[in-house]
């Protein structure tokens, strides 16, 4: 087979990925970038406005307020996501019965759909005949229901939401990693006389670093750009309790109700989006530089 011959099958190859890549990838970004300096609404005449929609964003409180919301809600969820998903990792990488089964039941929350989910744990938290409020009644742990979803508490019960459906994919990464470790080294460490603390924290945390790295990564990214669940749940209410950015880019381009105080408007939302992408690209690399004394560390 000549080179030619050779080079036009893998250009054949090639082809529908860079189709995709520049219909779904180049594309996208070209036009954000473009309406970034356009009041458009969809319809009508566009309008070039310079620098002006960022000169809104400065000044917008609401996308501000999402901004400080986000962080509560990533840090949140990391919180709480990743050490119980190492923990759900450990007691299940042992010799458990019925691990298997654990496993699957506790990954299964990651295949089901982010609406049904919504669904269910709205009915679960509900107000007047929420099962969550039923349980503590009936044990006397409060004397009135609470309103989950309201302004106090909206932000907890999306947290807790959101690490409940995110637990089982990082536990599965976690088990993968410590199943890749050798198991020498723990029978080495148990003839020495080290007990089970000593052996997590001498063996399996450095010996887990690269992994747990990439989790974090992950989980960061994530938790940054997550919305789903909480547009389903409270809209980003009650009283923008719960708004976050990428909620707060997605009623820019698709109000999520009739009711919306925010109005459809492609530019202005470009320009949302363009300052979302920049501070989750500034958290990320943060995390990745910060990463980088982890392995001297460890």
């Amino acid at each position: 087979m000549s080179k030619w011959t050779r080079f036009r099958e893998n250009t054949t190859f090639l082809i529908p990925s860079v189709i995709l890549t520049l219909t779904l990838g180049i594309y996208p970004l070209v036009w954000v970038l473009r309406y970034m300096f356009y009041d458009y609404a969809g319809y009508g005449q566009e309008l070039f406005v310079g620098l002006d929609n960022f000169r809104r964003l400065l000044r917008d409180t609401l996308f501000w307020d999402s901004v400080k919301n986000t962080f509560i809600f990533a840090g949140g969820k990391l919180l709480l996501t990743i050490p119980l998903s190492l923990l759900l990792a450990v007691l299940l990488n042992g010799k458990l019965r019925g691990r298997n089964l654990l496993r699957a039941i506790y990954f299964m929350p990651t295949v089901i759909s982010t609406s049904v989910i919504s669904v269910v744990f709205y009915i679960i938290f509900n107000s007047y005949n929420g099962m969550v409020n039923q349980l503590l009644l009936k044990y006397h742990i409060i004397s009135a229901p609470i309103d989950w979803l309201g302004p106090k508490h909206a932000m907890l019960t999306v947290v807790l939401v959101a690490v409940w459906g995110a637990v089982g994919n990082y536990m599965l990464l976690f088990l993968a990693g410590l199943q890749s470790i050798p198991q020498d080294l723990y029978e080495s460490a148990s003839i020495d006389g080290a007990n089970s603390y000593q052996r997590f924290a001498y063996i399996t945390v450095p010996m887990l670093a690269p992994v747990m790295q990439m989790i974090i990564m992950l989980a960061i990214i994530a938790s940054l750009k997550g919305y789903e669940s909480i547009m389903l749940l409270t809209e980003g209410g009650p009283v923008g309790k719960t708004e976050v950015m990428y909620l707060y880019l997605y009623k820019q381009l698709f109000p999520v109700s009739t009711g919306s105080p925010v109005q459809q408007q492609f530019g202005y939302g470009s320009a949302v989006g363009f300052a979302t992408a920049l501070i989750v690209g500034a958290i990320t690399a943060l995390y990745y530089a910060l990463s980088k004394r982890m392995n001297k560390v460890f």
